[in-house]
């Protein structure tokens, strides 16, 4: 009879060529699979290296972002100084201008008409 299998009484039977050829899919398949195991350690490395470098990256992002932040927060607060320090000295001036009418008011034991003073003493709280 031809072929892989003969019939003898009903029952197929199996033959040398078969059995072959079975061991060579499985062997095949065993190969395979042995192919496949000896790539996971690979692909695992892969997967550490690509998860690092997202890492590094987000780090790097929120380093950025934290130091904007930083920048801004501090642009605010010297501009909020400034603010404080321009207070400060009209302030000053202000009360610089006023000790100067009283300190000329008691030299001369007279009142100094502030209305007509006003541009002296501008230009005198200007220049300090």
């Amino acid at each position: 009879m031809g072929g892989n299998t003969f019939n003898k009484g009903g029952v197929s039977v199996w033959t040398d060529e078969m059995n072959r050829t079975m061991q060579r899919k499985r062997r095949a398949r065993s190969d395979e699979a042995e192919t496949n195991a000896r790539s996971v350690p690979f692909r695992i490395n892969q997967a550490a290296q690509t998860l690092l470098a997202l890492k590094k990256k987000r780090e790097a992002e929120a380093k950025a972002k934290a130091t904007d932040e930083a920048a801004r927060i501090v642009e605010g607060a010297q501009a909020e100084i400034d603010q404080e320090i321009n207070r400060a000295r009209e302030e000053l001036r202000a009360k610089v201008g006023e000790l100067a009418v009283e300190g000329a008011e008691r030299i001369l034991e007279a009142s100094v008409d502030r209305a007509a003073h006003e541009a002296m003493l501008s230009k005198l709280s200007a220049q300090l």
